[in-house]
């Protein structure tokens, strides 16, 4: 007994000494990480500065910040660091977690990060490295399975070494926009990665087609190759990846394909096509994906109706299906798809009516069905948990008719409503809660008045309502100054309101106010402190000029009744880029700050007043004018030379005032001149030469008429029109001169006719010089404006021919050469003007054939009076051709009987055969000879000229 006790005692002593000898050991590994590793830590930390970037994105994504190397400190345990995790055994730095950790600066390949050969897992995402390379040396990590270094700044091309790591199961280098793989160094990782379970290069360029190899792996769960510049075709074939959850493909835009087919054995959960080019029609194994809770498949080209086994997708949440081509009715199929949270169809050509099942989603937040073909009237939930979670509805740009359903005004989480651009009536109810924050009702058939409860939204930020038949004077109540106090945006334009405007709403927040087009006719006051768009025009507004918030940058009162003189006060709205006074009574002088109003001012619009006195002398240096449009007033005296400094003006129109000037020939140095309209003024002399090298080089509309210049055209300017030369219209983008808000407008005279181009296109070009008394020959060098579409000469004393270089005018549209003294004939050239609507000839000395084919086939007689020789259609006279041949054909071209002819022929016979009798019977008359001998010579004189040009008479 006492043996045994020994033995037993003996081996607890031993096995106490390994025991204890092992907790020292393990104590000892743990207890500090190796002295070099640590060295390499701190020298790592001060390679960096902290500074906190892509918070958004830490707040977007709820993801917990903070720098953490500053909490590791010289002389403790790196392996209690933050960020640091180390070999339980050997003390070893295999994991390094410095994600989120506000890190900033350049990894050199010199770097001590470098110096952890058993890394097995490391994470530098959201930090900002500089646009440092993804280096050789993240090649030496052999052991790492996890490699994250996503959103962190890096840039050009990332190392073909890391497609050497062939025990990486997750690699994320998304979202670092700037980096790329070299030529075929993507296929090379996808070849050699063969154990990647979740593989995500969001953003990275590839530039590659999709590797088919990819859809073999059996152990991919998530696969995130969105944006990277993938094209070609995406495979046909059945997907047959059991684990996989997420496939994003989003934003390849060079990427086909139909939808993929997934066997029924899948687990997909996740599946983003959109901005891509697939393509075709969705298939019914669509069913198969039971498991998805999202589908994106916004911006594609899929077309066809929607599959009923759609319903089979039961745990679906967000489904995206905006801006395709699917047609038909939306299927009745929503009942089985009670967890859709998002529901996005907008931006197709569905029709019918909207699916009454929809009104049983009670989880739904967001329903979009806009801009399709949808008719009939707004379905309501067949439940009282129907629609109860809906935040947000936009079922604009449809067909939907009847009124507003109540249980719209009823939604408590209502926090945007958009029913614009369809055909509702009715009245505007009052909705029950507050949190409403956007009310787009516009474009619809909504009559009364505005609903006070509209005021009680705190939390409502827009409110567009224009292009109805609301009617009334809107009020508030006692307290508006607290209504509406969030409001930024309101938009009443195109309705029937009327009287004193006074809505003191949004003293500090609205930004945006448009009542233009309605019957308003004054304010009480204008007291927003943060006005920047206030649009007034078309009304019925009296008195003087309401002065705009100084905060105002854009203001216009245009077609109103407004009278009085412009205060100088105005001018301390020092933020004002457009301002649109035209079209009122004003008067007065204009006050000298018009021309330094400040450095923003783009657009001065004082058109159509009774502004008199001369025009600002002085304009800011620097300035940012655009526009210039002082026509139709009495503004006199000289065009002022400081306009030479507005580099940036490119419409000049001082038309219809009493401006006494010569010709502004230094305006050709104006480098972005493009419209001039100096018409109806008192200009005067010859424009002569310019010392300015090319003037007036991109001006394309031009109009001096009514004025008394005089002498020749002025060749040198229409030389340098190289705006009006091989304009590339099919390489243009075709827009309107002007703003975002705001368009340039002009009048332009056609036959005699005043017709006003609300909007000028960027490819208008027209030349008017009529009414002034050039003199001399239409130059020919107007035929090299080959992109001119205007062009109105008359009323001039121009002589000469009309030149055949117009034949080269071939946009030409409009074309006016009337009174004048132009001779010669019509050139047949002419008729290769094919866009040729308008054209004017009269009151000249033309003579000949009007020429016939295209365009000459449409004019009427209006194009040709007061040329005493021309002849053919139109005109009821006709042409003969003095060769006795062709004057036959044309005889009996125009219907002369054959009775007729002969008769004449027969007569002529008698006549010359009593003649021949007589002279041989009375010896050769003297008086007879000689008739014969001058009519003999007139006919040979007569055939010689023919010869050389054919001779036209008036039958």
């Amino acid at each position: 007994m006492s043996k045994h006790l020994l033995l037993c005692f003996l081996f607890f002593l031993s096995f106490s000494h390994l025991l204890l000898s092992s907790c020292s050991s393990f104590s000892n590994s743990t207890r500090l990480c190796p002295h070099g590793q640590s060295l390499a830590l701190l020298q790592l930390k001060k390679s960096f500065s902290i500074k906190k970037s892509h918070s958004d994105y830490f707040e977007y994504y709820h993801l917990p910040n903070y720098p953490k190397t500053e909490y590791w400190k010289e002389g403790s345990d790196c392996c209690s660091w933050d960020g640091v995790t180390c070999d339980l055994v050997t003390g070893h730095v295999i994991e390094l977690d410095l994600s989120c950790s506000w890190l900033s600066g350049t990894i050199h390949s010199n770097s001590t990060l470098f110096l952890f050969p058993h890394l097995q897992s490391l994470n530098l995402a959201f930090n900002n490295f500089n646009g440092s390379s993804v280096l050789d040396g993240f090649g030496r990590f052999s052991s790492l399975t996890h490699l994250n270094l996503s959103y962190s700044s890096f840039s050009g091309r990332i190392s073909p070494e890391i497609s050497h790591l062939s025990s990486l199961v997750s690699l994320d280098l998304s979202w670092n926009w700037e980096a790329e793989f070299a030529p075929h160094g993507f296929d090379s990782l996808v070849q050699n990665l063969t154990k990647l379970q979740k593989l995500h290069l969001s953003d990275i360029s590839i530039s590659s087609v999709f590797p088919n190899s990819l859809l073999n792996r059996s152990s991919l769960i998530s696969l995130d190759l969105s944006n990277c510049g993938l094209h070609g075709r995406f495979p046909d074939h059945d997907i047959h990846l059991p684990k996989l959850q997420l496939l994003y493909l989003g934003n390849n835009y060079d990427l086909g394909g139909n939808f993929p087919r997934f066997s029924e054995n899948n687990s997909l959960i996740d599946l983003d096509l959109s901005y891509t080019n697939f393509s075709g029609e969705l298939p019914t194994s669509i069913g198969n994906l039971k498991s998805l809770q999202t589908l994106y498949l916004s911006l594609c080209r899929f077309s066809g109706s929607i599959p009923v086994s759609l319903e089979s997708l039961t745990q679906i949440t967000f489904l995206s299906l905006y801006g395709n081509h699917f047609s038909g009715k939306i299927p009745n199929v929503f009942d089985n798809l009670r967890n859709l949270i998002s529901l996005v169809l907008s931006k197709n050509n569905f029709s019918g009516q909207i699916p009454p099942s929809i009104g049983n989603l009670a989880n739904l937040h967001y329903l979009e069905v806009s801009q399709n073909q949808l008719e009939g009237a707004i379905p309501s939930p067949e439940n009282e948990n129907g629609f109860s979670s809906l935040s947000y509805v936009r079922l604009g740009y449809n067909l939907l008719n009847g009124t507003i359903p109540s249980w719209l005004y009823t939604l408590p989480s209502l926090v945007e409503l958009d029913l614009s651009h369809n055909k509702l009536i009715g009245h505007i109810g009052g909705f029950q809660f507050d949190s409403l924050e956007k009310t787009d009702l516009s474009m619809n058939e909504l009559h009364g008045s505005i609903p006070t409860s509209i005021f009680e939204h705190v939390n409502l930020s827009s409110l567009y309502l224009f292009s109805n038949n609301l009617s009334g004077v809107p009020e508030t109540s006692v307290h508006s100054n607290s209504m509406l106090p969030n409001i930024e945006s309101i938009d009443l334009s195109n309705n029937n309101i009327s009287g004193i405007f006074s809505w003191n709403v949004g003293k500090d927040t609205l930004s945006y106010l448009n009542l233009s087009c309605n019957s308003i006719s004054g304010f009480e006051m204008l007291p927003w402190s943060s006005m920047e768009i206030l649009d007034l025009h078309s009304n019925l507004m009296q008195g003087p000029l309401p002065t705009p918030p100084n905060s105002t940058f854009f203001f216009s009162v245009s077609h109103n009744k407004l009278s009085g003189e412009i205060s100088p006060l105005i001018c301390k709205a020092s933020s004002m880029s457009i301002l649109d006074l035209s079209n009122n009574n004003f008067g007065g002088m204009l006050p000298h700050c018009l021309g330094n109003f400040g450095k923003d001012l783009s657009v001065l619009n004082l058109r159509r007043n009774q502004f008199h006195g001369t025009i600002p002398q002085t304009f800011l240096k620097g300035n940012s004018i655009r526009t210039l449009d002082f026509n139709g007033n009495q503004l006199e005296g000289l065009v002022p030379r400081s306009l030479i400094i507005c580099r940036e003006l490119e419409v000049l129109d001082l038309g219809n005032n009493k401006i006494n000037d010569t010709f502004p020939h230094w305006l050709g140095a104006l480098p972005k001149l493009q419209v001039l309209v100096l018409r109806s003024n008192h200009f005067h002399g010859r424009i002569g030469f310019s010392k300015i090298k090319s003037p007036f080089m991109r001006v394309r509309i031009i109009d001096l008429a009514h004025n008394d210049f005089e002498g020749d055209l002025p060749e040198m300017y229409l030389r340098s029109l190289k705006a009006v030369m091989n304009i590339d219209e099919g390489n243009m983008t075709r827009k309107y001169m002007g703003e975002a808000y705001y368009q340039d407008s002009m009048m332009v005279t056609i036959k005699g006719l005043e017709l006003e181009f609300v909007k000028i296109l960027n490819t208008f070009t027209t030349i008017d010089l009529s009414s002034n008394k050039f003199q001399g020959e239409i130059r020919e060098c107007i035929g090299n404006l080959n992109s001119l579409r205007g062009l109105n000469l008359s009323h001039n004393d121009l002589r000469g021919h009309i030149p055949l270089s117009f034949r080269n005018l071939k946009m030409l549209e409009s074309l006016d050469l009337s009174s004048n003294k132009l001779s010669g004939q019509i050139p047949q050239e002419l008729t290769s003007l094919t866009f040729l609507s308008v054209l004017n000839l009269s009151q000249n000395h033309l003579i000949g054939f009007i020429p016939q084919g295209n365009q000459f086939s449409t004019f009427g007689n209006d194009s040709y009076y007061g040329n005493s020789g021309l002849c053919g259609f139109p005109l009821s006279r006709r042409c003969t051709i003095d060769e006795p041949s062709q004057e036959i054909e044309v005889e009996f071209e125009s219907g002369f009987d054959c009775k007729i002819i002969l008769m004449g022929y027969g007569c002529g016979l008698v006549i010359g055969l009593s003649l021949g009798c007589l002279i041989f019977l009375s010896g050769k008359p003297e008086w007879l000879v000689w008739i014969i001998d001058k009519n003999i010579h007139k006919k040979i004189v007569r055939n010689k000229r023919s010869t050389r040009r054919r001779g036209v008479g008036i039958s």
